[in-house]
């Protein structure tokens, strides 16, 4: 069988860091902190609602987040510039190495498909307006069984989707804990080094194989 790539979206496909232009017109130097801020707090209120079994969609965590990060950082936003990010995070744009990545990847036999926890809806807009969702051949979301990543029951249903055996399933990812959530659920995993600054996890085993981006992937992996 071909290979499976499955791609994490925010993060990996989409940089999350888009929204910093939008808050530097209020923020000034500050706005890179706030939006990491926002991301680490995105990310901790999933893994919370995953835990307590009280699934929204992501769409809700991220507003919950920047709630939370407005307060936390003292940023004292208006509802407008909320209303503003929050429309702007549906705009995020596509890292400069994707377009590039899946023009070689779709030379090979390779199954290319985003794998989110954002809807489908959400990540089907954000695919479209960033001008690469004619690169994907399917869009598998969390939101279709109500769990989050790294709940094991997320990257079997990845597989159930597409009728993929393990070792042929990548989840391809610059977040850590997806990389030791795929390979805890029996799938291949690459991890994304998208910062050459960025430390993996010490603990989960180690990604199947490590790449500056996806160009590098593209190469290794057709």
């Amino acid at each position: 069988m071909a290979k499976v790539l499955a791609f994490d979206v925010y993060g990996t496909l989409i940089d999350t860091h888009g929204v910093v232009t939008e808050l530097e017109s209020v923020l000034h130097d500050k706005a890179m902190a706030f939006s990491q801020h926002w991301r680490d707090k995105q990310l901790e209120y999933a893994f919370r609602r995953g835990l307590m079994g009280d699934y929204v969609d992501f769409a809700q965590c991220t507003r919950e987040a920047l709630e939370f990060t407005d307060r936390a950082l003292g940023a004292d936003l208006s509802e407008v510039h909320k209303e503003h990010l929050m429309s702007a995070y549906g705009r995020l744009p596509a890292f400069a190495d994707v377009a590039d990545a899946f023009d070689q990847l779709h030379r090979g036999k390779t199954t290319c498909v985003a794998f989110s926890n954002g809807t489908r809806q959400a990540v089907n807009s954000l695919l479209e307006q960033a001008g690469i969702l004619s690169y994907v051949d399917e869009i598998v979301s969390v939101d279709e069984i109500k769990r989050f990543k790294p709940d094991p029951a997320v990257y079997a249903y990845l597989r159930t989707r597409l009728e993929s055996a393990a070792h042929d399933t990548w989840l391809i990812s610059s977040n850590p804990f997806d990389v030791i959530g795929a390979k805890h659920a029996g799938l291949r995993a690459a991890w994304v080094r998208r910062s050459a600054e960025a430390p993996f996890d010490t603990w989960g085993g180690e990604p199947d194989l490590t790449v500056s981006d996806l160009v590098e992937l593209a190469e290794r992996l057709r």
